[in-house]
């Protein structure tokens, strides 16, 4: 408990020496901040793009493409296939999707319209989708009715009644549309014929069907199979995957992007870590009098030694918490979006983002403050001898 004691008014001493230098502390917590910040932002994306495409990964769900095409402008599929590959063995239903993108490559701000059947759109998105504002029946009897997701709303402004276009298509808001699943509140859906005819791709033309297999019945890979070689022979060949690896060969370049930010991170890391380490050392350089002062007051080097450390933490973890919130607030405010081939991600900032960042510039923190720590635990009672 003596020990407790002791140790329980070094968070305050440490305080107290950040608040006499301010401006040193806050030139330090603003580089911090910074650095916290582009580390922020690089996990928010990284995460924002696992949680898309593992969000999409049901093992029995396969996507029917065309063969040899790579973007939802190119695959151009008969709708009519719809019924050949409902009647397989093992298929438990299918979904003809038509989508729509204003770009294909990746991109930044994309915009997606995803056309599907009204009796198929509760099966397409599940269960747990649901609508915030407007209705589903307003959109059941609108024709050029969209049901947009809830990031796509937020970022252009949207609500319901609104009419907004985007890659040649106008459509008028009926419901602001709110599901687990981060790609479909990034997305905005239409009627099937719709926007087969507002897009020009015209009635009975498809970009994918999505197919859920009953595995009781069959594999997934065994169906698969059986869909492509039901039209090997047709003039329009198809190319069938599970969701997951489909997902993952049109992220292909998302992930590589994303990717690359890893380097940026680990700058940021360092820069963070040096930036602590640099404030504290040259603190205790600084501070050499008043170390043996306090040394001959009765307090010990493991103290004076815990006061550079208390230090280094609250310049950690008030600069994490800076950072963090300018990254919360620029993304909330600028609501990016970052797609591929049809795969749409909204990049923001999850509480689980912000609980790894705030941990990892705590340990930047701790760990860049232990060599100054004890650094000035073994001067204080040299410099004592000196005064």
């Amino acid at each position: 408990m003596t020990t407790i004691r002791n140790l329980s008014h070094l968070p305050r001493l440490a305080w107290r020496q950040l608040a006499r230098h301010r401006w040193r502390s806050a030139l330090t917590l603003l580089g911090i901040a910074s650095g916290v910040f582009l580390l922020a932002t690089v996990e928010s994306a990284r995460q924002s793009l696992a949680r898309a495409t593992a969000a999409a990964a049901a093992d029995s769900t396969l996507v029917v493409y065309q063969a040899q095409r790579f973007c939802p402008s190119t695959s151009r599929l008969p709708e009519h296939y719809l019924g050949p590959i409902s009647r397989l063995p093992g298929v438990r239903d299918v979904t003809p999707v038509l989508i729509v993108v204003n770009h294909c490559g990746a991109s930044l701000d994309v915009v997606a319209f995803r056309g599907v059947d009204a009796d198929a759109w509760r099966t397409y998105l599940g269960t747990q989708a649901t609508i915030e504002g407007g209705s589903f029946d307003e959109w059941l009897t609108q024709s050029d009715g969209a049901l947009v997701g809830a990031h796509l709303a937020r970022s252009r402004g949207l609500k319901p009644g609104d009419r907004f276009e985007a890659a040649g298509v106008i459509v008028t808001v009926s419901g602001i549309l709110d599901s687990p699943n981060s790609q479909d509140n990034s997305v905005a859906y239409t009627h099937l014929p719709f926007l087969q005819q507002a897009s020009g791709t015209g009635l009975g033309t498809v970009t994918q069907f999505n197919v859920r297999a009953d595995p009781e019945t069959a594999t997934p890979t065994e169906v698969a199979r059986e869909i492509d070689a039901l039209f090997s022979s047709d003039q329009i060949r198809t190319n069938t995957s599970a969701e997951a690896a489909f997902f993952a060969d049109t992220a292909a370049d998302m992930i590589e992007l994303v990717g690359f930010t890893r380097w940026l991170a680990l700058a940021a890391v360092v820069a963070v870590a040096g930036l602590i380490a640099n404030t504290m050392l040259l603190v205790v350089r600084g501070r050499l009098r008043e170390s043996a002062l306090l040394h001959t007051l009765g307090f010990s080097g493991g103290q004076i030694g815990g006061i550079v450390l208390f230090e280094g933490l609250l310049l950690g973890v008030l600069g994490g918490l800076l950072g963090i919130a300018a990254a919360a607030v620029l993304l909330a405010w600028q609501a990016p979006t970052f797609g591929s081939e049809g795969v749409v991600m909204a990049v923001a900032l999850a509480p689980g983002d912000i609980l790894r960042v705030l941990a990892a510039a705590t340990a930047l923190a701790i760990a860049a403050s232990l060599y100054p720590a004890l650094l000035a635990s073994r001067r204080c009672a040299a410099a004592a001898l000196r005064l």
